[in-house]
């Protein structure tokens, strides 16, 4: 197992007992959402991690399989997770208003924005795969795991 299922397994541990030692507003429902959407698209890099390791080729070709089942609709789970981040964002902000001193606020900002590039460089990706547009879509989704990682601990 790669140790991606291990940091993924702490994320959601660290999220479901933010969510659940607070209140629970339809703000927080709907950010939930979207972190679930996240976190299960995200996976996916866990289980290419595996694939990468040393483990068995017989191991490998399950998780390659399983992998191919899930990839139709990973788009469609990444712009499932944007459309429930920008409707937590717009109960947030009209809940408390927009404030530049919030650093959880700003933190979900940042997120925001990277996902809505990440999804745009995914959906781009379908359209035209190219070597720089795969690294970028990486290099965003571990941008918007660690703002995502501080948003949910501030």
């Amino acid at each position: 197992m790669s140790k991606w299922f291990f940091i993924n397994l702490v994320f959601l541990l660290v999220a479901l007992w933010k969510i659940f030692s607070g209140y629970i507003g339809i703000h927080i429902i709907f950010g939930a959402l979207g972190l679930f959407f996240f976190l299960y698209n995200w996976t996916r890099h866990a289980v290419f991690s595996t694939i990468r390791s040393d483990i068995s080729r017989k191991q490998k070709i399950k998780f390659a399989k399983l992998s191919k089942k899930v990839l139709p609709i990973h788009k469609y789970t990444g712009t499932a997770a944007l459309i429930f981040v920008l409707i937590h964002a717009s109960f947030v902000i009209s809940l408390f208003g927009f404030q530049f001193q919030n650093l959880k606020l700003l933190t979900g900002l940042l997120a925001g924005i990277v996902m809505i590039l990440l999804v745009t460089s995914g959906w781009i990706r379908w359209f035209k795969t190219t070597y720089t547009i795969r690294i970028v879509h990486l290099t965003l989704g571990f941008t918007l795991f660690a703002l995502a990682l501080l948003h949910i601990i501030l």
